[in-house]
């Protein structure tokens, strides 16, 4: 399974950066993950190959899954199970996109496969990284029956 995790705007907080390094080193020993810093929700679209909305779509490279606030809420577990029906199922690369301060737009979320949800309190971008980051790296401990999530 190939993992992306794209964002608009860069991490300004060091502290914040290191966190997600670790994190992302951590699921490097599950799976192939890749992080970009991109400029806007149009550079997020393209790199999914969903650049140009209106005409007929390309064949898809990737799976899209916005972070949004509208979006779909999971529990850890339910999320790990996300996470790994995907691996089983589906051959494409995972995108997930954290999108610009004011939110993506309705054509964007129309153009994901998947809208997800960190929960209903806002989180700073820098911070919704980080936090997905880890979520992540839960699901995969989950999957593979490491203790370090602990069922709660």
């Amino acid at each position: 399974m190939k993992i992306k995790v794209a964002w608009v705007g860069k991490t300004k907080e060091p502290a914040l950066q290191s966190l997600a390094d670790e994190y992302i080193k951590r699921i490097s020993r599950y799976t192939q993950l890749d992080t970009v810093v991109l400029r806007d929700e149009a550079a997020i679209l393209a790199l999914a190959g969903r650049a140009n909305l209106n005409k007929s779509r390309s064949p898809e490279k990737s799976t899209l899954a916005l972070l949004d606030s509208r979006g779909r809420q999971f529990s850890s577990q339910e999320f790990a199970r996300f996470l790994g029906d995907y691996q089983d199922r589906n051959p494409l690369p995972l995108i997930f996109a954290i999108g610009p301060a004011d939110g993506f737009s309705d054509a964007a979320l129309r153009a994901a496969q998947h809208v997800i949800s960190l929960g209903k309190m806002t989180l700073a971008h820098d911070l919704a990284r980080v936090v997905l980051l880890e979520q992540i790296y839960r699901a995969f401990t989950i999957l593979k029956g490491h203790p370090y999530h602990c069922g709660h």
